[in-house]
């Protein structure tokens, strides 16, 4: 079967955005091997979201042909022998429940799967070293209980009940699932997933050495500002843009 080429369109843009998050999350460890999708809102009933090709990379190498159309049912015109994800239910019950959502990330970084299923705290014992990372664990990361494939409209509905209104959920025994929202909700979206991972990779060495660390204290949360989208998501975005041109893994 030849290559299909990546041609331009109109979504060409949003279409690179997605294949690039993808490889940022595999780059960054959070997605090994064939494992994790992101998605993007098109309208009340639609999404660009990760597809399956015939010819399967992983997501470290994921390009805009991986990357098409399809309603929240999972229904497109896809080129032939392409399939969406076994789990679009992540993507489409989160969209469909929540207007404010434009972008969702699903993926497995093995720190937060650690911390699920040893049920490790994630305490907020840290401050300045992230700030993002340390709101995350002062506002609570909510916690999808059953370690299932996310493959029925059912289970999605589960996760989207558990999450709530929070940016991250944590799935216990499989991952984690980050939105995102507005012009940039891709890049926030992979920001958010990258934060929960720092937050995991710490509470996990935190147990390891006994878990003696104390939260954080009133007067220091107070002395933690709120940086705004364009530091904590897009020149993190940019950054990790940065490593994959380094590598030689950035898009053509």
């Amino acid at each position: 079967m030849g290559r299909v080429p990546d041609l331009p369109s109109p979504l060409s843009g949003a279409r690179r955005t997605i294949a690039l998050a993808c490889r940022v999350l595999a780059d960054a460890g959070l997605a090994d091997d064939i494992l994790g999708n992101v998605s993007f809102r098109l309208g009340p009933d639609r999404m660009l979201v990760r597809c399956r090709g015939p010819e399967e990379e992983g997501l470290l190498f994921t390009r805009q042909r991986d990357v098409h159309a399809v309603d929240l049912d999972g229904r497109g015109d896809l080129p032939a022998a392409w399939t969406v994800p076994n789990e679009l239910p992540i993507h489409a019950e989160l969209l469909r429940a929540r207007p404010d959502v434009d972008a969702v990330v699903h993926c497995h970084p093995s720190a937060v799967l650690v911390a699920g299923v040893e049920e490790i705290p994630l305490r907020p014992v840290f401050g300045a070293y992230h700030i993002p990372a340390a709101r995350l664990a002062l506002d609570g990361v909510p916690v999808y209980p059953r370690a299932v494939l996310v493959r029925r409209p059912e289970l999605g509905r589960e996760l989207v009940e558990a999450m709530g209104s929070s940016t991250v959920c944590l799935m216990k025994g499989h991952g984690i699932a980050t939105v995102g929202s507005g012009p940039h909700a891709v890049e926030q979206a992979v920001a958010r997933a990258l934060t929960l991972d720092v937050l995991a990779r710490v509470s996990v060495e935190r147990a390891r050495l006994g878990d003696r660390a104390r939260d954080l204290p009133p007067e220091d949360v107070a002395e933690l500002p709120d940086l705004g989208s364009s530091f904590n998501d897009l020149n993190i975005w940019r950054h990790h843009l940065a490593r994959l041109r380094l590598r030689g893994l950035a898009l053509d």
